[in-house]
């Protein structure tokens, strides 16, 4: 036969070419908002205190009047960790052998070390966020904010109840805004927080009505949050993770106190090759909980 015959040949794919793209999910994370109390290795109490002060009128008062009460609310902390070991040898047989692992059969090293790290760490905050509001279960049950039966005292209004929709949202955050205890109604460090869907629903609610103070600009993405001002200036409205379903609440922010023991914990990470196993090891650990002062202080369209 004359000419080229390459009939015997693969379709070239130059796989070593190609750009590697992580999955990153959302962080949603929830300690960039609020206070966080360090070093605890297990429990710790968060001290409250409450002052009551009675006015008396008349001349030459001398009966005490008032009281000044401390009590303690618990913050237990649970140990979390991330750990898992990957034989690199697998890789040998695929593009990663070439592009990925240096020369020799030790495979000491991983040129992906770096895009398997941040994804690691990316998603144990997106799964401490979920932690913090909704976890039921484990070693310490009902630590989220608001599925602790601790919590007992949220105030949910008649009015904010029901499926959270476009044509509803703003509705049950007016109801939540208006049943706000009066004593922390001026307070500058209010949020209402939702759900990621939700609070596209809430952005979509305020463009379809067209209301004059709708910015599209003022969504921030903060530190892997959605947030926006409501048209109450001492209120924001967030978007996290960490809230599921229809769930939304209004609260302030100093009363949610997180608990870690030390802040860097996430990014702590430990990586290496383990020559007994022959792998390539992760191990990351933190502890973290999360406790409410003043439950009464919270407004929640569901428990």
């Amino acid at each position: 036969m004359a000419g080229l015959d390459v009939s015997a040949l693969s379709d070239f794919n130059n796989e070593v070419a190609g750009k590697v793209i992580p999955r990153i999910v959302m962080e949603g994370y929830t300690t960039s908002l609020l206070p966080i109390q360090t070093g605890i290795k297990f429990q710790e109490p968060l001290n409250i205190f409450d002052t009551t002060v009675v006015v008396q009128n008349g001349d030459c008062v001398s009966t005490p009047s008032g009281s000044f009460t401390a009590t303690q609310r618990n913050i237990t902390v649970e140990q979390r960790t991330s750990y898992d070991g990957l034989c690199l040898d697998k890789l040998n047989r695929t593009y990663l052998g070439i592009s990925a692992l240096e020369a020799g059969s030790y495979n000491e090293s991983f040129a992906l070390a770096g895009t398997y790290t941040d994804q690691i760490v990316n998603q144990m905050k997106s799964l401490d966020d979920s932690y913090l509001w909704s976890n039921t279960s484990g070693s310490n049950p009902g630590l989220g904010f608001l599925t602790s039966a601790a919590n007992a005292g949220v105030v949910v209004p008649a009015g904010a109840t029901g499926a959270v929709t476009v044509a509803s949202i703003l509705g049950i955050i007016d109801e939540l805004i208006f049943g706000l205890d009066t004593d922390v109604a001026d307070r500058d460090d209010l949020t209402v927080w939702m759900s990621v869907p939700n609070f596209r629903k809430y952005v979509t609610a305020l463009r379809t009505l067209n209301n004059f103070y709708f910015d599209p600009s003022a969504v921030e993405n903060r530190t892997g949050i959605f947030q926006m001002t409501y048209p109450f200036t001492n209120v924001k409205v967030v978007g996290t993770t960490g809230v599921i379903g229809d769930r939304i609440c209004l609260m302030p922010d100093a009363y949610a106190v997180i608990g870690v023991d030390a802040l860097n914990d996430e990014s702590s990470f430990s990586l290496w090759y383990d020559i007994n196993a022959d792998q390539l090891k992760h191990r990351l650990k933190s502890k973290l909980g999360v406790q409410v002062a003043f439950p009464e202080y919270i407004c929640s369209n569901s428990l």
